[in-house]
């Protein structure tokens, strides 16, 4: 047995190649294996149960309370992996070269990441953006459930999850329905045939709105008079809600649907395209086509 454990004691401590001034054993791996499992766990353990404790405390919004909870974490991390090289003897002085070598990775090919882990702080500090958000951003909406300092999730209302990078929430044009005030107007726009009367029409189009209990009566639902179409007078019904900016489509259908219901019911046309030949001058001559003999075969 002793035998056995020198020579497992001589193969954990066998060198097998050297950092700097330091020696790298299977001994020495396993320690520093087993101690940065240590520092994510007490990283989870530090911010769960004691940064996110603190800050429930505190009257900060919950965003900015996640957001400090997250950096509070990234820098647990950065420190806990100092100490734990520290400790197990590793000369850092050794790493500049391999620093250098980081370096002009990240001007060349890591530059996206650093962009977006930039972009995951400004998030993070100004909050153009929050969880539960719905957003719309690069063709991608649906509502926030979770930001990283590189990228955010993203869930559509077919529940899908969407990762976008952080750097689009900063370089590109964002909607955000819930900023600020969390209700939202949808115009829903409605074609009728020339000839039709405006009063009945708008008088129909509110009684739609106001019957709709997602609508809010404040601000009151308005009529638009848009335009005048190749084939219709072109209108809009303007409705105004808090409890469907999430699920804008499942509203817009459903006006949709008792819209063309009221229009029926009242006698209000809902045209087809439709074209007008005027023939000026001259004569248009009308000649029958060749008769067609039912009884021959095709």
């Amino acid at each position: 047995m002793n035998e056995f454990l020198q020579t497992a004691n001589s193969w954990l401590t066998e060198k097998l190649f050297s950092i700097g001034k330091t020696d790298v054993t299977l001994n020495g791996i396993a320690a520093t294996i087993l101690l940065f499992l240590f520092i994510v766990l007490g990283e989870k353990i530090f911010r769960r149960f004691i940064v996110r404790r603190l800050l429930e405390t505190t009257q900060l919004e919950k965003p900015i309370r996640y957001g400090i909870e997250r950096l509070m974490g990234y820098m647990f991390l950065l420190l806990g992996g100092y100490i734990a090289l520290q400790t197990i003897g590793l000369d850092l002085s050794s790493l500049t070269v391999i620093a250098g070598a980081v370096g002009v990775g990240i001007g060349f090919g890591l530059q996206n990441i650093i962009s977006n882990f930039i972009s995951g702080i400004i998030i993070l500090i100004e909050r153009p953006i929050s969880i539960g958000d719905r957003v719309e951003v690069g063709g991608v909406a649906g509502q926030i459930v979770k930001i990283n300092l590189r990228s955010t999730i993203v869930v559509t209302n077919d529940n899908i999850s969407i990762i976008v990078p952080n750097s689009q929430f900063i370089s590109e044009s964002v909607i955000n329905w819930s900023h600020g005030d969390p209700k939202a107007r949808f115009r829903i726009p409605i074609g009728v045939a020339y000839g039709t009367d405006a009063d009945q029409l708008t008088k129909v189009l509110l009684a739609v709105a106001k019957a709709d209990p997602n609508v809010l009566a404040e601000p009151k639902p308005s009529v638009f008079f848009d335009s005048y179409g190749d084939s219709s007078l072109n209108f809009e019904l303007g409705v105004w809600t808090q409890s469907m900016v999430r699920s804008p489509r499942t509203l817009r259908s459903s006006i949709n649907f008792a819209v063309y219901k009221a229009l029926a019911e009242a006698g209000i046309e809902i045209p087809f395209p439709q074209r007008d030949l005027h023939v000026r001058s001259g004569s248009l001559e009308v000649r029958r086509g060749p008769e067609v003999d039912s009884n021959k075969p095709a």
